[in-house]
């Protein structure tokens, strides 16, 4: 059982910076693969990005090159730095982890955080 407990979100100008943190609790940490989820009004749950317990890296394309994804396993941490900020990334982030790459990507995994809201005006 891993309980996810995320932090960070604000609001921020357009070009602006932020970094999300979510912390997790629970046995065998850093056997869990992890990822970023987030969900604007009116849309679906998007995939951001994820990191595998190994610390391999995945990015949704629209991020790429403006997001960083890690993870210090010894603080049973996840980071998100987000630089380069647009209003189209103003969206409810979630954080997510389970045993499965797979269903991490897929939006399926297991465990979720509560949500932080992100918002970045312009």
């Amino acid at each position: 059982q891993v309980q996810l407990v995320e932090s960070g979100g604000g609001l921020v100008q357009a070009g602006g910076s932020l970094r999300l943190s979510c912390a997790a609790s629970g046995r065998t940490f850093r056997s869990y693969h992890l990822g970023w989820f987030r969900q604007a009004p009116g849309k679906e749950r998007e995939f951001v990005t994820a990191i595998a317990w190994s610390g391999s890296t995945v990015y949704a394309d629209v991020v790429k090159g403006r997001f960083t994804i890690s993870r210090d396993n010894a603080k049973n941490t996840m980071y998100l730095q987000m630089n380069s900020l647009k209003p189209e990334d103003t969206a409810v982030y979630y954080c997510t982890a389970d045993y499965s790459h797979t269903r991490v990507v897929s939006g399926s995994g297991d465990y979720w955080g509560q949500g932080t809201q992100v918002t970045v005006s312009s």
